[in-house]
């Protein structure tokens, strides 16, 4: 029996060593989310990003990672995504964020009493140079501070 034991652990380690190892994604530059402390997130407080871009001639797409509670009081959201680049020249872009049909019904993924979202932002964009890129993510509504802000991130891709 302890032999058999001693066969099935490390075969069982090797199974999930090799499909943690496939769900890599290899058009990932960056996924990442930051928790908004005590889901209040007031304009002072962006969510910084610094991304390493290698190819300037490649597209990229970028997304809104976003997880607010089932106590959010808006259908949306308005961000302001700043993008300094690596010569320091800022672009400011608004978006809106659809997060809920009117009558009620969420957008988002569910997992208890939070809904996620990934929203695209830009499609097959081009960086203008290579270099590392900074991101801040503000919240742009009239509460401040916003409540009910679980997570706010950002995903860059590779387009395909």
């Amino acid at each position: 029996m302890k032999r058999a034991l001693n066969i099935i652990y490390p075969a069982a380690l090797l199974l999930v060593t090799m499909f943690a190892g496939s769900c890599t994604d290899p058009n990932r530059i960056i996924d990442t989310n930051t928790e908004i402390a005590d889901h209040n997130w007031s304009y002072v407080n962006r969510v910084n990003f610094d991304v390493k871009i290698d190819d300037e001639k490649v597209a990229y797409n970028q997304y809104l990672n976003l997880r607010v509670t089932g106590n959010y009081k808006y259908s949306n959201i308005f961000v302001l995504v700043n993008q300094i680049s690596p010569d320091k020249k800022t672009h400011t872009t608004r978006f809106e964020v659809k997060l809920a049909n009117p009558d009620g019904e969420w957008l988002g993924k569910g997992s208890g009493n939070l809904y996620s979202y990934q929203v695209l932002l830009r499609k097959d964009y081009h960086f203008p140079t290579k270099g590392i890129y900074r991101f801040q993510i503000e919240q742009n509504m009239r509460d401040n501070p916003l409540h009910e802000i679980s997570d706010v991130g950002l995903r860059i891709e590779k387009a395909q």
